[in-house]
């Protein structure tokens, strides 16, 4: 019995310290940010329809994660940009009674804004369009029963008719990083998940205002 006595002792005296010192300090500011802070990205593959080849089979693989300042353009952003991405973009589009057109790319810009997203992505492989040619793609996420939708930087869009090449045809002009037009087409099949984040300040100009050219 002694021993009894003893043990409860001990244990209304650990629990009295515990009720003197208060509850336990809140974790620090800076971890509930990290543990709470989102990366913007865009996930998914469908399939569309698009007005200008309404029976063809057109489709889009997209994966796709900002990165900030992982990608350095001396020498006025040496760190990179905010909106640097990686991942990869794979589209495929089948005529009918065509042949398929494909191509491979890996993203380098990716910037997002509620169910929307603008990323661009540089051509690895392809059949139809150049290696080392940029792509921009846009998509929104369909919300309260409507559908997804995507947009692309060709096709009725991305032409300089100032500019033509030797058959008279306009030139399409190069894609900047995260440049493409509203998702002007309808996902039939499929869909995407687009997470938003707030871009991050940049580190080499932390009071500078936005500036052209």
């Amino acid at each position: 019995m002694r021993n009894a006595a003893i043990g409860a002792t001990a244990a209304v005296a650990v629990l009295a310290g515990l009720v003197a010192a208060g509850p336990a300090p809140a974790a620090p500011a800076a971890s509930v940010e990290k543990k709470s802070a989102k990366t913007a990205s865009v996930h998914g593959e469908a399939r569309i329809s698009y007005i200008e080849s309404i029976n063809d089979d057109i489709r889009f693989t997209i994966h796709a994660e900002q990165t900030p300042f992982t990608r350095p353009v001396p020498p006025k952003a040496p760190e990179g940009l905010s909106t640097d991405a990686r991942g990869t973009l794979n589209f495929s589009h089948t005529p009918r009674g065509g042949a398929m057109g494909w191509a491979e790319a890996q993203v380098d810009c990716l910037v997002t804004s509620g169910r929307t997203a603008t990323l661009t992505a540089v051509v690895t492989k392809s059949n139809v369009e150049e290696i080392g040619a940029r792509l921009g793609i846009s998509v929104q996420q369909g919300g309260k029963g409507e559908p997804d939708r995507l947009g692309f930087s060709w096709g009725v869009v991305n032409v300089d008719p100032e500019h033509v090449d030797e058959n008279g045809q306009p030139l399409r002009p190069q894609v900047g990083t995260c440049m493409a037009p509203a998702p002007f087409t309808t996902v039939i099949k499929g869909g995407f998940k687009v997470v938003h984040a707030e871009i991050t300040k940049s580190p080499e100009q932390p009071g500078a205002a936005i500036r052209r050219g």
